[in-house]
């Protein structure tokens, strides 16, 4: 059974990191309806007040508590992330919370701790809280891919799209309950299931960037179908794994290595569109999105390749 440091601390690196995806994943749905579906961009943005309410009590309870290697990893936030912010809300005219981004950046940690028990209610409250609005966003979400099937609605979103965002929702909701059990799973098991799991993700972020560049961007379109291709392969890779064909620490090094290469990419792509120097219909959060994910993928791939 996990220690309470250990609930407390997990449960509130893993929010830090997911409550903000959550977030946008909304944002990224209102900006993306008709003007016909006007109601479900309402439901999008108040997804994505309710997650800013969420993150704000993350932030607050974070202080002192959680890990200096998961703030400094790029997966909070990331040196663009504000700029990003500011981008997309002048070019959608969304309000994005910034204040949360700027109170994350000043978030101090704590690698030697001790919590109190008000401490651990609190966060048995908090994970409780987003089990049931990000359960509601899955439904949210599983409504809009149902419509889109049938050709009942039209959104700019991809279907694939729609649905990668609603699998990192269900892990959110898995990895909290497994929290909430305060559940140790087996280490072996663990490794598989992320790398299986984010190698899929790294792979369609390849795929949804190729599609979103403009035609013109050959070079670019290029880079981001052979990343594709290569992360299918190592998806692939981790059925074999599973399955006990290949190891496992040869998974996790090809792993890392592909991931530190599209972690550079979308790096790179964030401040193209930043600078306006990239052709596509990207918004610049999206860029910022994929890239602390990447960042995400790339501190597991660290703690298991140590």
């Amino acid at each position: 059974m996990l220690s309470s440091i250990n609930y407390v601390r997990e449960s509130l690196e893993l929010h830090l990191f997911f409550a903000r995806i959550m977030k946008e994943h909304s944002f990224f749905l209102e900006v993306g309806f008709t003007p016909r579906d006007s109601q479900f961009s309402q439901s999008a943005d108040l997804f994505r007040t309710e997650f800013d309410r969420l993150l704000k009590d993350v932030i607050y309870l974070s202080r002192g508590i959680v890990r200096g290697e998961v703030l400094h990893s790029g997966e909070v936030v990331t040196e663009y992330t504000l700029d990003a912010e500011k981008a997309s809300s002048y070019l959608t005219g969304v309000n994005l919370a910034t204040d949360l981004t700027i109170a994350e950046q000043s978030l101090i940690s704590g690698d030697f701790v001790r919590v109190t028990t008000n401490q651990e209610q609190a966060v048995l409250t908090l994970n409780q809280r987003a089990i049931e609005l990000t359960n509601s966003l899955i439904d949210f979400k599983t409504s809009i891919i149902d419509n889109v099937s049938t050709c009942k609605m039209f959104t700019v979103n991809y279907p694939l799209l729609i649905d990668h965002i609603r699998r990192e929702a269900i892990l959110y909701v898995q990895l909290l309950e497994r929290l909430q059990r305060k559940e140790i799973i087996n280490y072996e098991q663990e490794v598989l299931e992320q790398e299986s799991f984010w190698n899929r993700i790294m792979a369609e972020h390849s795929k949804f960037i190729r599609g979103l560049l403009d035609p013109t961007e050959e070079e670019l379109f290029t880079i981001a179908n052979n990343f594709g291709n290569t992360f299918d392969q190592l998806t692939e890779e981790a059925i074999k794994a599973m399955n006990k064909t290949i190891p496992l620490d040869k998974l996790t090094n090809d792993s890392f290595e592909e991931t530190l290469k599209i972690r550079d990419f979308k790096k790179q792509g964030t401040i193209g569109l930043l600078e306006c120097k990239i052709k596509s219909i990207i918004i610049p959060l999206l860029g910022d999105h994929v890239l602390r994910e990447a960042n995400h993928f790339l501190r597991l791939l660290n703690t298991y390749k140590s």
